[in-house]
């Protein structure tokens, strides 16, 4: 998110300039509280592909491995005893085949042992349930060799449980994973999307049990409260799910006296959803909570706030926020079409497959007075899918401009002049307390409906779990979301944005087999120079077809009250900078010690370094 690169070591618990004296007494010093713009999603790992639950699943499930501290590269072991390497015979010479030792005496939250057995079955589910613009390409994809269970037209592979078996393998206390071709990033993507459940529990309480028999039945879901999973947990992590109150937004964690590494210093975690800011900002005043959602928008409401921290300039690595075209919109109950037809009251289900609508759009956005006035000038307006912190990023410079003229001359050639001679009307929606986004909508309504009185783009909030639903049903003409790292390579953001099953295209139903065989030829190019030039083409692709528009490269901040210690800001975890790990997370009165600035790591020479954001 900002033009820096991937390790940055930044440890947040240290504060910048000089000690300061004791700060007040610390409130609720064994709990907790962030103050986030809206509800979680689910809190089932394989359904779940949104920031706010999936910080909250880390909390719950331990993954295998973990990343050190702030650094994206260098990784220690959670439930794996050790991180293979070939220099330790857990990875063999041609890469293909990786072997994990399972830590022992580890314990769910009801006591039952780890096992082998769990880490196989949550890896197989996590590919398997493979719902519809879910998380289950990032491991199908390097360990089956294919990014989903359904082909193009959604027919099921009836070989996908068979190919997960033969992939997949306890030997012993090992976990061996067989690649039908090198992965390098495979280990980072456990780093945050190998949440270990418990098979018992799962099938006791009507999840999928692990058999071939029944794994179709599992398959693609399309009611993610119908898992045992949604709402309850059954975990190895430091804490455990409490309580979620859908009604007011509120996820309790209470602490795992029994984990294994040994019970967290706080005792509860509350995160509430809350979408005005002016509340969120009431309550850290208030020292009702200790650190909050806040984007650039609100910087200097914060700025002088008594007994707040403010840390700034912290480069992440995501794409954020992006404005999606569907070129195939799902007309069935959907009120966003206005009358579904183009004759100035509405638009068809195929208004985006015009490009000169898209380029309409492109051109008739103010990317720099977005910059300037809600971002105060803290980035760089962004010229492809892959971030500035991220090998790969494009060095053509081709961005779409604010120029009225061309965006003019674009929407008079859509459709045949239709466009422009009929005009249309649609809504457009954005997740309520992300004033970014509001912003982006703000922006490309005013300047869009400035270019004829027959243009009319109605805006309005709704709450992000009514969001998503719309979202992957195909049902928002527009929408502005954006991609955090999953792992920190530059395929976790070609593949999802760009790619004909990638979790947006599929959505947005774009394809271009040109820019698929691109990507699926830089996922297994070791010569980074290569790489990076298959890369540059697929951002040419990008810029002609404009299937999304990509905004900014940017840094965050992070607000919190000063008596938080223990908090590491890692650019991977879920919700950077705001979310945290809390495990090793603390309150105290005592004044901290000045922040050290280490200088940034750089990618390997000859080598590509190894989280959805809201």
């Amino acid at each position: 998110m900002m033009e820096r690169t991937l390790a940055i070591a930044l440890t947040l618990s240290l504060l910048s300039g000089a000690a300061t004296p004791a700060a007040a007494a610390v409130k609720n010093p064994d709990t907790y509280t962030y103050l986030d713009i809206s509800d979680a999603d689910s809190m089932d790992p394989a359904w779940s592909y949104d920031t706010a639950s999936h910080e909250a699943i880390l909390e719950i499930y331990d993954t295998l491995f973990q990343f050190e501290g702030s650094s994206t590269e260098k990784m220690i072991p959670l439930l794996a005893e050790k991180v293979p390497t070939k220099a330790n015979g857990l990875i063999t010479a041609d890469n293909l085949t990786y072997t994990i030792p399972i830590r022992k005496g580890v314990k769910f939250f009801d006591g039952s042992p780890l096992t082998p057995e769990d880490v196989k079955y949550s890896i197989v589910r996590f590919m398997l349930l493979d719902r519809n613009a879910g998380p289950s390409a990032l491991l199908l994809e390097p360990i089956l060799g294919y990014p989903s269970t359904r082909d193009e037209k959604g027919n099921l592979n009836p070989n996908a449980f068979k190919d997960a078996e033969k992939a997949v393998q306890v030997q012993g206390n090992n976990v061996v994973i067989k690649l039908p071709k090198p992965f390098a990033p495979l280990l980072t993507i456990f780093c945050s999307h190998s949440p270990i459940l418990s098979k018992a529990w799962a099938a006791k309480n009507g999840a999928w049990d692990g058999s071939e028999a029944t794994w179709v039945k599992f398959n693609n879901p399309t009611n993610k409260e119908n898992s045992p999973f949604h709402a309850k947990a059954m975990g190895t992590g430091p804490f455990m799910l409490d309580r979620w109150d859908r009604k007011t937004h509120e996820l309790i964690l209470s602490r795992h006296e029994n984990y294994w590494r040994g019970p967290a210093k706080l005792k509860q975690v509350i995160i509430k959803g809350i979408n005005e800011f002016s509340t969120r900002k009431l309550m850290l005043q208030a020292a009702d909570a200790d650190n909050i959602y806040a984007d650039w928008p609100d910087y200097s409401k914060l700025q002088g706030m008594d007994g707040v921290r403010i840390t700034e300039d912290l480069a992440t690595i995501e794409i954020n926020p992006v404005a999606f075209f569907t070129f195939k919109i799902n007309t069935l109950g959907n009120p966003n079409l206005g009358s579904g037809k183009l004759d100035g009251n509405g638009i068809p289900a195929d208004f985006f497959n015009d490009v000169n609508v898209r380029k309409g759009f492109a051109y008739a956005f103010d990317y720099q007075g977005l910059i300037k006035d809600v971002y105060r000038g803290k980035g760089s307006q962004a010229n492809g899918c892959i971030p500035k912190t991220l090998p790969g990023h494009s060095t053509t410079g081709q961005t779409h401009s604010f120029d009225l003229k061309k965006a003019e001359e674009h929407f008079k050639k859509a459709w045949g002049g239709q466009v422009w001679e009929k005009g249309f009307q649609f809504t457009l929606l954005y997740n309520s307390g992300n004033v970014a986004r509001q912003n982006v909508c703000a922006i490309m309504k005013r300047a869009v409906e400035s270019l004829n009185p027959k243009f009319k783009i109605d805006v309005r909030p709704v709450e992000w779990p009514t969001f998503l639903d719309a979202y992957r049903a195909s049902k928002l003409p527009i929408f502005v979301m954006g991609w955090q790292a999953d792992y920190p390579d530059p395929h976790n953001f070609a593949h999802p944005l760009m790619h004909s099953m990638g979790n947006y295209p599929i959505v947005q139903h774009y394809a271009n087999p040109e820019a698929d065989k691109l990507i699926d030829l830089a996922k297994s190019e070791t010569d980074i120079a290569k790489r990076k030039a298959l890369y540059s083409k697929l951002q040419t692709i990008e810029f002609a077809d404009v299937p999304h528009l990509v905004f900014i490269n940017t840094v965050r901040y992070r607000p919190e009250r000063d008596w938080v210690r223990g908090y590491v800001f890692n650019p991977v975890f879920p919700q950077s900078p705001w979310g945290s790990y809390y495990y090793p997370m603390y309150k105290s009165e005592t004044a901290a010690a000045p922040m050290k600035k280490m200088a940034p790591k750089t990618a390997p020479k000859g080598a590509m370094p190894v989280e959805k954001a809201r």
